[in-house]
């Protein structure tokens, strides 16, 4: 059963909870904030996140966060995909074979799915900030190399090790969960990772139809397209050395900051990462997300030469084209995100697997004709709609992970990212090994068949589409969201996920005792609990 606390009762005992990592140093006599007050309206019961988002705010710490998130995430996508529209370019210079540009296609994307893996836990030990910074610099020194390409195997090799900047999509994620509540986890990670995929369409303009043609007039388009990759590098460079230095990994500060004053529990990356890979619906989310941001980065890949080949388009018309898709980033992630939470607040978690599966299967269903239109202006049109789909239903996916098992949300968060690379490999191969229009049909295929394991996901205290009910406390959360509380209420502290919460706790200063204190104490009973709030 629940305990009930006051408003009063837990200012006067000096109460710190936090449901969603290890409970901080409960010896504590008062919870260390590096702020004080906050620009957004934030709910202290979990961990002072925001309950709303404000655009145009730049302040620390949360939408701060929020803005360095997307906008990391972008350059990681310009410094990623800086190659893709002048393949055309590199493929004459080098004279290359088609089988051999795919060949560096996949491996582009392959390079990112173990960071992707590893950078969950490294975000539950260490925050987003620290991994997110050194990635985008480390990714930033083989962009600048890309001019030194001679061969097949040195291009494939040199995108393998941009490719790590890809995983920044991990820290983008964390970052927003770590800032937001639940409520509007899906809205506030849907619209970070939607414009920081934005980068893609960008990228697509920016080298393909500016710099490129900008380099050519003053040397040859080969000389161009080894030297333009110098600007991408830079800009990375710059952003990953600067993120260190403004922003917060949470909204109490800097975990290093925390665990030095001993507000933090240390937490186990290794038992963080083993605790999501034993649940089946972070698996079936990986296959999910591989079946819309793989296609996303997929079509990156190969958008540009798709419209080149088969209506016969320069490399400039083509690469803007092509940038259309990444350019539904701009809303249909975050409109995504957005109607997944509008789902949860009118059926809980089962509108938003609901909203999830159609996402998936239109989409699929645009993969299809968009494969069979011979209309270049239509195929635009249909490529418009199809890229708002994958777009959504990326949003809808990551509106789903915060839920799935909070205490590991950064593993969960990295297993499900790297599904997304996993899917780009697998529909890479299909690129490289068939004709275009039979491997559209395999990837249309996946996509349709992957909406129907939403069936499936059961997520504990919520209701699955087919099986399940919801907690009490899931149906007063997501009835009363956007509610403000009665004014005579009592405000309840649940009883903490031992098992959850323990399995991510280590030995180490301390916070295993720490860990034992704080349940002991919610334990114990107590007279007189139990008041009404002011």
């Amino acid at each position: 059963a629940s305990i009930c606390f006051s408003c009063d009762d837990i200012i006067s005992q000096n109460m710190v909870l936090n449901i969603y990592y290890p409970p901080l140093s409960f010896s504590k006599a008062q919870e260390a904030k590096k702020y004080e007050t906050y620009s957004v309206n934030v709910d202290p019961d979990q961990d002072d996140k925001a309950t709303e988002i404000k655009l145009l705010s730049f302040a620390r710490p949360h939408m701060r966060a929020f803005h360095c998130s997307w906008f990391c995430f972008f350059i990681a996508f310009f410094i990623w995909f800086a190659i893709a529209p002048l393949l055309p370019e590199v493929k004459e210079s080098l004279g290359l074979t088609k089988q051999q540009i795919w060949t560096s296609n996949i491996c582009s994307v392959a390079g990112t799915i173990f960071l992707r893996f590893i950078n969950g836990p490294l975000c539950d030990k260490y925050g987003p900030r620290i991994p997110m910074g050194a990635i985008l610099a480390f990714a930033s020194i083989p962009c600048a190399m890309t001019g030194l390409v001679n061969s097949s195997a040195s291009l494939s090799i040199l995108r393998f090790f941009i490719g790590f900047g890809g995983s920044t999509f991990v820290m983008c994620q964390f970052w927003t969960s770590r800032m937001f509540t639940k409520e509007i986890a899906g809205t506030a990670n849907a619209l970070v990772g939607g414009w920081g995929n934005l980068g893609g369409g960008v990228t697509q303009i920016v080298m393909g139809s500016v710099l490129f043609p900008l380099f050519k007039l003053g040397m040859s388009a080969e000389q161009a397209w080894r030297t333009v990759c110098i600007v991408p590098a830079c800009v990375g460079l710059a952003t990953g050395l600067a993120i260190f230095k403004i922003s917060d990994d949470c909204p109490q500060g800097n975990y290093s900051d925390m665990k030095k004053k001993g507000t933090m529990a240390e937490v186990s990356a290794s038992a963080s990462f083993r605790t999501a890979t034993m649940n089946v619906n972070t698996w079936l989310l990986f296959v999910q997300y591989a079946c819309c941001f793989g296609v996303e980065l997929t079509m990156n890949n190969a958008a540009a030469s798709y419209f080149r080949e088969t209506f016969e388009l320069t490399t400039e018309t083509s690469a803007a084209i092509a940038s259309l898709f990444g350019w539904m980033n701009l809303f249909a992630r975050g409109i995504g995100g957005y109607v997944s939470d509008k789902a949860n607040g009118k059926m809980g978690m089962r509108g938003r697997l609901i909203w999830q599966t159609c996402c998936l299967l239109i989409e699929g269903v645009m993969v299809l004709i968009f494969t069979n239109t011979k209309s270049l202006g239509l195929a635009i049109f249909i490529m418009v709609i199809f890229s708002s789909f994958v777009q959504a239903a990326e949003g809808s996916t990551y509106g789903v992970v915060p839920y799935v098992n909070p205490p590991v949300t950064g593993s969960i968060a990295g297993i499900v990212g790297a599904g997304g690379n996993t899917g780009a490999v697998c529909f890479g191969l299909g690129f490289r090994q068939l004709d275009t229009k039979p491997a559209f049909y395999l990837m249309a295929g996946c996509i349709i068949g992957s909406g129907i394991l939403s069936l499936f996901i059961n997520i504990k205290g919520h209701a699955g589409i087919m099986s399940g009910q919801d907690s009490e406390e899931a149906l007063a959360a997501w009835k009363n969201m956007g509610a403000g509380a009665p004014a005579n209420s009592t405000l309840k502290v649940p009883e903490p996920d031992a098992d959850a919460t323990k399995d991510v706790a280590t030995d180490d200063n301390g916070s295993e005792k720490d860990f034992n204190q704080f349940m002991d104490y919610v334990s114990e009973e107590k007279p007189n609990v139990e008041k009404e709030t002011a």
